[in-house]
Formats: structure tokens, sequence, C-alpha cells
């Protein structure tokens, strides 16, 4: 469970002497993202300057984190590696399988007999490798990460979008597809486009009701699910440095809903508080002696226009209280104004469900103040209208919560703690009724509200926004109450109003747990065995990818246009699939069954061009594999979206789709595209899309000569035997046309050439 300080120190060692010349080459004050990032350069000591959104750099980073759910995939590859343990310093966290159903102890005990198998194959992975191991129930892999490993001016990469949550701690963390992580778990450098700068500065101070939620719920209004996409956001002002940690955590959190590769803070006086409190005084101590290298210069924050690429500009003294949703997290709305959107988009108005934590917002510092609400229902007589569910973050924030009362004052209030872990976050809940698919609304303080996220019903409107709004709401059970304003009515009948949510930042014993959940590897694990049975649904060893016959591709048949927005929930569904994440055969047959089908607007049911009949997606690839035909998919803007899971890129290369052309790629599938040995392409017209039709055969006419910066052509034979020639670009570099030409990047690496 220690953090590793002495691999901190020699961060820190070399941070003053790169920077300095980092500086010098590029000629301008620098950003804390660049200082991190030519910190973390694989070749050591700067050389060049980098421009942003266009070249590719090998970075080194510090460590890897894994969450069980594709842990599983990675550490599968991992095994084809042929190395005797990770090269750095690397984690796996049980917090995916638990589904959220009764409470914590009932849930966590099922899930144990449920998921046994992938528990102890991780377990036994993770023992034979010297990667440690947290076990299920120790707690939701961002908070665990913040709680024990992140560090101010590191660089880590997980297999997770919301790695990015460590951000607040003043690191580089980055979420990666598993093929990623087994390269830098190998001792390989990890690859990535030089990212372009967006600066918000923050200025004034939270108070009241307004969170660091409303923070990123505001920043994703202003740029969208796809605005931060290709960049890092860097928060500076004096409302940045007033915040606390766990709170600059939930805005970097969210940073993965707008696409940013990553987002971050300088490093301040919160952060030492957090690391003391969490008792890494010795990375405090350390951080305290380059304070200046850990963040960013004060000609960047003083004219932040000159240095950035983009800047936004918020006062938090008159930042209200926003909900966003339904549906995406982009659509941001004030709580001023929500009543008059509700009733104007005809949304339902009460609440069924509340339900606070998740890895955005699980801080000792989130529950305190929604627990300062809860206790209001008994002081002021009020009943609870809404359905209300508290998940932790980990067991150390749990056991704290306990200790100093918060879960008693939210069992009072008939609320329901689940697990320490996803649950309802990632479709890991059982609610009772979601089949029925009833229109209904819930508010939850976690960071995706795509459709069927979290209970699997199409017709569950989910807004996101802070514990304290959600916890409110859940008391009033009316999607149009403002607690600023409007008045409730007690069980007396009187009219009251809620007072405004207080807590602690930290708490005042400090934290505590008698059992974090932490297993060490063995010291020498080449003794330990790893067994998986070839009958098994949950886990299939690998076979390597085929590589490619260097010749075009021809014939191929058009498997789905996918209309309109197709996250990675889309593409491989979690919920109940989770369960499959570790047999790629098994969990194929989810390859986008939530993708809607531009010709007939349905979901999971594309024309099979070999029998003309309509059937399920996955089947109908299958059919075109057994005859040997190969097949794309096409898509429209920001395909991908959403999780790293590269299992969205796993299951159509499994299922023998060659290539994916789209509008325009989110930035974590396409590089888990081109892990896996597929065609990750982008219409040069967009207009294009729109000649795609039914019934296309696809040929490639110039592959044989693909090379960066090159278009590729494609042929759409229609059915009435006419013909559109469509131009298409990629981002492909030599290293990454390997990876191609080899059948995946893991070929490469088992084959030594890597």
């Amino acid at each position: 469970m220690a953090f590793d300080i002495e691999m901190i120190k020699k961060v820190y060692d070399n941070m003053p002497g790169r920077v300095d010349a980092a500086r010098q080459i590029v000629g301008r004050p620098l950003t804390l993202t660049e200082k991190i990032l030519y910190n973390h350069l694989w070749d050591g000591n700067p050389t060049k300057a980098f421009g942003r959104g266009v070249d590719y750099v090998d970075f080194a980073p510090d460590r890897v984190a894994c969450q069980d759910a594709t842990a599983q995939m990675a550490l599968l590859q991992f095994m084809h590696a042929g190395k005797k343990t990770v090269a750095v310093p690397t984690t796996v966290h049980c917090d995916h399988l638990i589904q959220a159903k009764v409470d914590a102890a009932t849930d966590l005990a099922r899930a144990k007999t449920q998921s046994n198998e992938v528990f102890d194959f991780l377990s036994s992975v993770s023992n034979k490798y010297g990667i440690g191991f947290w076990k299920p129930g120790a707690g939701i892999i961002h908070q665990v990460v913040l709680e024990n490993y992140a560090f101010p001016g590191g660089m880590m990469i997980g297999t997770d979008s919301h790695t990015v949550n460590a951000g607040g701690l003043g690191m580089v963390a980055i979420g990666v597809g598993g093929a990623d992580a087994v390269d830098v778990m190998s001792g390989m450098a990890w690859e990535l486009k030089f990212p372009k700068l967006i600066g918000v500065k923050l200025t004034g101070k939270l108070s009241g009701w307004t969170a660091p939620k409303d923070v990123i719920l505001k920043v994703a209004g202003i740029l969208t699910v796809k605005g931060g996409t290709g960049a890092i956001v860097e928060y500076f002002g004096e409302g940045a440095t007033a915040m606390s940690c766990t709170g600059k955590g939930t805005i970097c959190n969210m940073g993965a809903e707008i696409g940013a590769t990553t987002s971050t803070f300088g490093y301040d006086d919160s952060m030492s508080r957090y690391l003391r409190s969490t008792n890494r005084a010795e990375v405090a101590d350390a951080a305290d002696k380059i304070a200046s290298y850990l963040t960013g210069d004060p000609e960047v924050y003083a004219d932040p226009e000159k240095y950035f690429d983009q800047v936004i500009e918020i006062n938090l003294s008159e930042l209200e209280p926003h909900l966003n949703g339904p549906f995406t997290p982009d659509l941001a709305t004030p709580i001023s104004k929500m009543k008059e959107e509700a009733i104007k988009n005809n949304w339902p108005l009460q609440i069924q469900v509340g339900l606070i934590g998740s890895c955005t917002n699980s801080s000792y510092e989130d529950i305190s103040r929604a627990a300062s609400l809860a206790k209001q229902v008994a002081e002021k007589n009020l009943k609870t209208k809404a359905e209300f569910t508290i998940t932790p973050g980990s067991e150390v924030v749990r056991s704290t919560i306990e200790r100093d009362g918060f879960i008693d004052t939210f069992n009072k209030i008939g609320a329901t703690v689940f697990a320490n872990a996803c649950g309802p976050c990632i479709g890991m809940w059982d609610r009772e009724g979601a089949e029925k698919e009833e229109r209904n609304t819930i508010v939850h303080s976690f960071n995706r509200n795509f459709s069927k996220r979290a209970d699997g019903n199409p017709n569950t409107l989910a807004f996101v926004g802070s514990p304290e709004l959600v916890t409110a709401l859940a008391i009033a059970g009316d999607l149009s109450f403002n607690p600023l304003t409007d008045k409730l009515i007690n069980e007396d009948g009187e009219e009251v109003m809620l007072d405004e949510p207080t807590g602690d930042e930290l708490p005042e014993k400090g934290f505590y747990a008698e059992d974090p959940g932490f297993q060490a590897p063995a010291e020498d694990g080449s003794g330990v065995q790893v067994v998986v049975s070839p009958t098994s649904e949950r886990l299939q060893l690998l076979a390597p990818f085929e590589a490619w016959d260097g010749k075009n591709i021809t014939g191929a048949k058009l498997l789905i246009k996918a209309f309109g927005k197709c996250t990675t929930d889309h593409i491989s569904m979690a919920g109940p699939w989770l369960r499959f994440r570790g047999h790629l055969d098994n969990i194929s047959n989810n390859m986008l069954i939530g993708a809607v089908n531009a010709f007939n607007q349905k979901t999971n049911s594309v024309k099979n061009q070999l029998t003309g009949n309509y059937d399920a997606v996955p089947a109908v690839a299958r059919a075109y594999k057994a005859a040997g035909v190969p097949s794309i998919v096409v898509g429209d803007h920001n395909y991908g979206e959403g999780s790293s899971r590269e299992h969205a890129a796993m299951e159509p290369r499994f299922l023998g789709v060659k290539a994916v052309l789209v509008k325009s790629f989110a930035r974590i599938h396409e590089t888990n595209l081109k892990k896996q040995g597929l065609l990750g392409l982008t219409f040069a017209n967009e207009a294009d899309y729109d000649k795609i039709q039914e019934d296309d055969t696809i040929n490639f006419l110039d592959l044989t000569e693909f090379a960066p910066g090159k278009p590729l052509t494609l042929e759409f034979v229609h059915a009435n035997g006419t013909k559109d020639v469509i131009l298409a670009n990629h981002t492909y570099n030599e290293g990454q046309i390997g990876w191609f030409v080899a059948g995946s990047a893991l070929n490469l690496i088992a084959a030594g050439k890597a």
C-alpha cells in the first residue's frame, strides 16, 4: 500500500533541471502541464520543443492503475508480453464488479461469490507480477489512488477514463486502454500527441450552495462533450487555491466528460494538507522544497492568453449550482432555470431517487456537507420524498464517516449505504422496476448520464449535480425545487427552508480504517500459478490477432452506420455485461447493441447482406466472419466518447471488423482501435457520411501505400452498381502503422520488436 517515496524523490530531483532546460528550449515561461510533460520525456532531458496537437511524443509515466473490469483484459495481454514483473509501480482495484441492490454487506458478499473466479485471477496475477492488489470492498480506484498514490508533479496512466481524478493532487493522470497500460507495465515508452492547453481561470470563492462540482458542470456546458478533445485543462487563480484538494479532484474527474486528455491544478496548501492527512507528510515535505516547479510560472497565470490555446474565466463568487442533463453531461442548467427548462421539455418533475457518492464525489468533505442537510430532515420535521443512496469512495472514507456519525445520520432519513464500489454510476445497479422502462427522473452526483447508463432503462432521465444539491432535491422530491429560494412544507404543515450545507474539508480526528483492503504482492512471484479454466464463462486466454496480409481490403460489407451519439457504452455496454470483461468471445455478444442504425433508427438491428434479413449486430458480424467477409463500421461525431474500455475496440477486431470510419473520434477510443490493429479513419469530407448506403460493399484502393499523413481512398459500391469514392484521413505515424501491419501492438511486444 505504501507510496514509493524513492520514486517520487527521483521525479522531484529531476524536475528543476529538466524544467529549466525546457524553459530555455521553448523560450518562454511554462505552464504546469508543460513542466510535468517535459519532466517525463522518455529520453530524459528535453532537447527540443514540441508542437501542441501536432507531435507524437514518448513519455515515461511513474505508475499504472487498473480497475477490475479493464484489468482482466490488460493482464491477459500482459501475460503474453513475456515479462517476469511489471516495470513501474502498478495496482489493481476491485470496484466495478459489485452490483448495488440491497446494502453494502449483502451486495459485497454476493459479488465475492458471483465473481470469485475473476477476483482470484486478478489476485494471483497481481501476486505473480509484483502488482499491488486492492480487494473487493476496498474502494473505487480513483479515490484509493488519490488517498495513497497520487502526488504533485507526477504522471500516471490508468485503465479507466476517470484516472484524470488524480489531477486534483497536481498530477498529469490520463485514462488509457489496457494495451497502453501493458506497454508501460512492460517497460516501454507511452506515446501521446503533445496536447493543446486550455486554461481555466477561477476568480472569487465558492460559498453557500455552490460546490466544486458546479465548476466542471459549468465548464462542460461551455466546452461540450468534445470541446476538450486533444487538450489538457489547467485550472488556476485565487478560486483554485481556495478550493479543497478533493474538490479539485471532482473537477478533474469530470474533465473526462468534455473529452479532455486530463485536467490538473498547481500545488498549493490544500494539497499539502491532504497529503499530510493521508499519512504522506514525507511527500508534502518533498513537494514543498520544489513548490515553484509544481505550478505554472507566474507570468503564465498573469497573462494566460499568451500561453494557453484557449482561456475560460469563471467567477466562483457568482457561480450558481447547476444540474446537467438529461442523457448528456454537457446540457448545463443553473438551478434557478431548472423549473422553467423542466416544464418546457416535459421532464418528469417528481424525483424517484437521489444518489450521491461515486469516484467523482465521495470525499469526506462531500459526505459531511450532504450529511449536514440530512441532519436537517429531523431538525425541521421534514420527510425525504425520494429514495436516497450513498456510495462511499473507499473503506477509509466509509470507516471515517461511520466513526463521525454521518452514516447514522443518513440511516435516520431512510437512506441506503451501498458498498465501496462504482455501483449505479456504471450501471451496476439492480434497480427494482427498471425493467418496466417507465419514464422517470433521478438525480445523482456521478459523472455520466447517458441513456440506460445507471439502471438500463432508456426512459430514466438522469441529472448530474453536486452531492449537496442532490441531497436537497432528494429531500424535496421535486426537480423544480431551488434550495436557495424555495421553501418546503414539513410534517406539521409549516414552511421551512434548508440551511446552507456545511462540512469539514478533512476529518478533525484524521482518517481511519481498520482494514483498508490492500494485498501486497509476493516478493518473488515466479512460483505463483495463474490458472484459467478452458471452460470458464468469465475468463479466456487470448490468441494473437492475425497480421495484415499486405493487400488491399476488398469485398467488405457495411456492418452498421451508427447514427448520432455512439459512446463506448453503446459499443460495449457495462452493467450486467461486466461479468464477461475477461472473456473476449462472450463479451463480443454485446458489440454495438446500443448503437442506433441510421437506416431504420433501431438499436441492435442491422441487415445481413448475405441473407437479406435483419439480425443483432454481433450475430451479423459473426456471420460475416464465418464466411470470410470483412466488415466496416461507420459512425458520427465524437465516436467512442466515454469510458476507456478497450473492449469497444477488441470486440470489433475479434468479430472481423477491419475499419471504423467516422466524422470524428474521442481520443482514447481512437488509440484503442490503433493498438488492436484496426483502421481508425475519419471522413475527409463529413458530408460523405450521407453517401453510405445500407447494402454497400467497400474496397480499399490504396491501403498498400499506407503511410503517415497520406489519406486512404475507399470505394463504396452500392446495390444498384453505382459507386462513390471517398477520401479518409488518419493520424497513424510509422510506429502505429507497425501495429496495424503486425496485427496489434501486443503482437510487436510479444515478438520483442516494440
